[in-house]
């Protein structure tokens, strides 16, 4: 594929947009991909690096296996991602502590976009593509409701978490950083990335490597030999996770962060009239419309570059 560098720019574009969903406990950089109009060739392009890649080192060169595992397009998008992760770290976290009815509103809307747009790449339903679409809501939805734990900060549960991290990260619908939150893990991490811990960072980044070359391929067969289906049960996981993305919350218990500070545990559902503090209606409905055009205005634009 001959892309010129205003190609390039708009793949960072998309990066950049993939780390701060990815940022955000209960958005997934995999639904921007998907929205975009990159995800399938993400997953081949992941897909690709093998032993057969490898291989074309000793027989095409360094050439040769650059174009062989797409490396134009993955390092523009893994640009914008790291460029984004870094940058953006310590506003994400700002925007969650002070602003996160807002921050919610706007990725709900982000994501009720994102079902109807996703959705309508189904090209024919059926009774499996139904069942299909309840599975995904039922298991996304199961994932938002268990209890978060408390885990070890030793270096071989980062690489773990790292490796299961990044399989949500690239399936939309499911929230990379929030199976970190569940695992125990999202503050340490995003710490680790504000501070610039070598170490850490390291470790995880290691796990995620290890977890996306194996699960990429997986999602990659289900897309050639089951393209409904897997579009349906992942439009379901869409579905099941606005429950974590709803915007007003009630905190049901609280815990003690690494910086002896009083944070939210478990957290419940709640409609806006009954929201501790003032409930931003108005404010929060113009996020949501917000999102929700973004989004269609990321597809328009993956139509165009087509």
């Amino acid at each position: 594929m001959n892309r010129t560098i205003k190609d390039y720019a708009i793949i960072s574009a998309k990066g950049l947009a993939m780390g701060a969903a990815d940022l955000v406990p209960g958005v997934s950089g995999g639904t921007i991909a998907f929205i975009s109009g990159i995800y399938e060739e993400l997953l081949e392009t992941i897909s690709s690096v093998n032993f057969a890649a490898l291989k074309k080192i000793k027989t095409e060169g360094i050439k040769g296996f650059w174009k062989h595992i797409n490396g134009n397009f993955i390092a523009a998008l893994f640009l914008g991602i790291v460029v984004s992760v870094f940058s953006l770290a310590e506003i994400i976290i700002y925007l969650l502590t002070e602003h996160s009815v807002l921050l919610w509103s706007f990725f709900f809307g982000l994501i009720i976009a994102s079902i109807i747009l996703v959705g309508k790449k189904i090209k024919q339903w059926g009774v499996s593509k139904v069942i299909g679409l309840l599975i995904g809501t039922v298991a996304a939805y199961y994932i938002t409701v268990l209890p978060p734990m408390q885990n070890p900060d030793a270096l071989w549960f980062v690489f773990l978490s790292g490796a299961i991290a990044i399989c949500a990260m690239i399936l939309p619908g499911i929230s990379g950083s929030f199976i970190l939150l569940l695992l125990g893990s999202y503050e340490m991490i995003l710490g680790a990335i504000k501070d610039i811990k070598i170490a850490t960072i390291g470790v995880f980044a290691i796990g995620c490597l290890t977890g996306l070359l194996s699960f990429s391929k997986l999602l990659n067969w289900l897309f050639k030999n089951h393209h409904d289906l897997t579009i349906a049960i992942l439009t379901g996981f869409l579905i099941g996770s606005l429950n974590k993305i709803w915007p007003w919350k009630d905190t049901v218990s609280t815990r003690i962060n690494s910086h002896g500070e009083t944070v939210p545990f478990m957290q419940e559902n709640i409609l806006p009239q009954h929201f501790d503090g003032s409930p931003q209606l108005i404010s929060a409905i113009v996020m949501a419309i917000i999102g929700l055009v973004l989004i269609i205005g990321l597809e328009k634009l993956a139509k165009k570059s087509d």
